[in-house]
């Protein structure tokens, strides 16, 4: 059982998609948004909120206008570094701008089964065996729930995935599936009893809440109350514009970007009001509609831009940013697939995105492929490689071996080289044999990650969680339900 989590953490590559002027230019444009135009809060209580600090607040329509000078002080009550907290406090991971931690993707309602490949809808069973599988896999860093279980009551359903993660892994759980304040009551609860108390729950909180925006310029009235309760206990709780161009957002990728950020900043400036020094995050998973049918594209230039372009964002608000990342739209892992995680991946980390999402999905992050995920994790594996850069020092420069070998000679037997010969990447699921070898086998990548994902399935033995604390964890959600 491995406790190995991977991340990226002091880079030697950088890259700036925005100038200092631009990044201010679309923080101008956005608080003129807010002020001007405003933000949809469907919610008693998030309303009340604003009103109470000074917005103005349109009680019927349910639009707040906040005046720049309250949406810039809230902003800068925000923690700019905390820690997601794990079950195995060892695999905490810290929100400090200098580490990218890779999650699964979420919340998806098909699933590629791991043993027929077929597909079918999502299930209590799915989460749990993707929670075991990610548990033993070190570039997994904290999870995604990753799939619906559709075969739970609705208004519960999101409690049972976060118990089924818990239960089958000790990395940290963030859930994109809590919609309203009794349910977030109760995953809180929930969330105590895993860490012990309401205070540890505060030092390590071992759950943190994802809320999608509803773009344009809109909010979820459950999802706003869900926060506000994880905010409350110190649960970390973002924020996330999925904005598109030509659709809900502007064709432009600057104006998308202002929406996007308008409906993030506005949900975190509200957290701070309510609750200064709330851990908050900014996320984003922008994109561009496909021109001939509107359909979200799950992969392109855009997105390889706004994965960029958003954590300097981010960074200008001081806050952690998680950023949707892999979820491309092909519909099997291939070349498409490769290409649009690939890139998107690397413009994510190399921007030091602190959560990234994305590793499992197919078809714009609705079939979960356990395949995917393998190859999605390889992925990771070789940007984590290259992030690293190259070290100049007396000893990677090698001179002394180079003098031995000499013309003509070869550095396989040389002190030097075994001691640095696991410094070389060497992946697991890229295909380096003869190609005569290749011609009669006629298996590929996708074989050979399927293969691993099963393996480690029945084999892996997740730490158990323990049976007081799953128990009262069913009883809570026996009570709601």
């Amino acid at each position: 059982m491995t406790k190995n989590i991977k991340s990226i953490t002091n880079p030697k590559l950088s890259l700036n998609i925005l100038t200092p002027n631009e990044i201010g230019k679309i923080h101008e444009a956005t608080l003129q948004v807010i002020e001007n135009v405003g933000v949809r809060f469907p919610s008693k209580r998030a309303l009340e909120i604003w009103a109470e600090h000074g917005a103005n607040v349109d009680f019927e329509k349910m639009i707040v206008k906040a005046k720049p000078d309250i949406i810039e002080k809230a902003l800068k009550l925000a923690p700019p570094a905390y820690a997601l907290g794990a079950r195995d406090p060892g695999q905490n991971c810290l929100m400090d701008g200098n580490h990218v931690f890779l999650a699964t993707d979420g919340c998806g309602v098909e699933v590629l089964d791991i043993l027929t490949g077929q597909k079918r809808t999502s299930e209590l069973k799915d989460v749990a065996d993707i929670a075991r599988v990610a548990d033993a896999t070190e570039e997994i860093a904290f999870h995604w729930v990753a799939l619906s279980a559709q075969d739970k009551p609705a208004e519960t359903r999101g409690l049972h995935e976060v118990k089924a993660v818990w239960e089958n892994s000790t990395k940290h759980v963030q859930t994109e599936s809590i919609y309203n304040e009794r349910e977030a009551r109760a995953a809180m609860e929930m969330a105590i009893a895993v860490a012990g108390s309401q205070e540890e729950l505060r030092r390590r909180p071992v759950l943190s809440l994802m809320q999608c925006t509803a773009p344009p310029l809109g909010h979820d009235g459950g999802s706003l109350d869900a926060a506000l309760v994880a905010a409350e206990y110190g649960v970390p709780t973002g924020f996330m514009t999925m904005a598109a161009n030509l659709t809900t957002g502007p064709a432009t990728l600057a104006g998308n970007l202002v929406v996007g950020n308008a409906e993030v900043i506005s949900g975190a400036a509200l957290i701070q009001l309510a609750y200064p020094g709330a851990p908050v995050f900014y996320a984003a998973a922008q994109t561009a509609s496909d021109l001939r049918s509107g359909a979200y594209t799950g992969g392109g230039p855009e997105d390889f831009l706004y994965g960029a372009a958003t954590n300097m964002l981010a960074d200008y608000y001081n806050l952690p940013l998680s950023m949707g990342s892999f979820a491309t739209g092909a519909k099997e892992p291939n070349w498409q697939a490769g290409f649009e995680n690939g890139i998107s991946t690397l413009m994510a980390c190399i921007v030091m995105s602190d959560m990234l999402l994305g590793a499992g999905f197919l078809h714009g992050s609705r079939i979960w492929s356990y395949a995917e995920m393998m190859l999605d994790c390889e992925i990771y594996s070789i940007i984590h490689k290259m992030m690293q850069g190259i070290v100049v020092n007396d000893e990677t420069l090698a001179l002394d071996t180079i003098a031995n070998v000499g013309p003509g000679g070869n550095f396989l037997t040389q002190k030097h080289t075994r001691k640095h010969m696991r410094d070389i990447f060497l992946p697991q699921f890229m295909d380096r044999r003869p190609y005569s070898e290749w011609e009669t086998k006629k298996d590929d990548a996708r074989d050979w990650a399927l293969e691993k994902a099963r393996k480690t399935l029945s084999t892996h033995q997740p730490e158990q969680l323990d049976p007081a604390i799953s128990a009262e964890i069913s009883r809570i959600i026996a009570a709601l339900e």
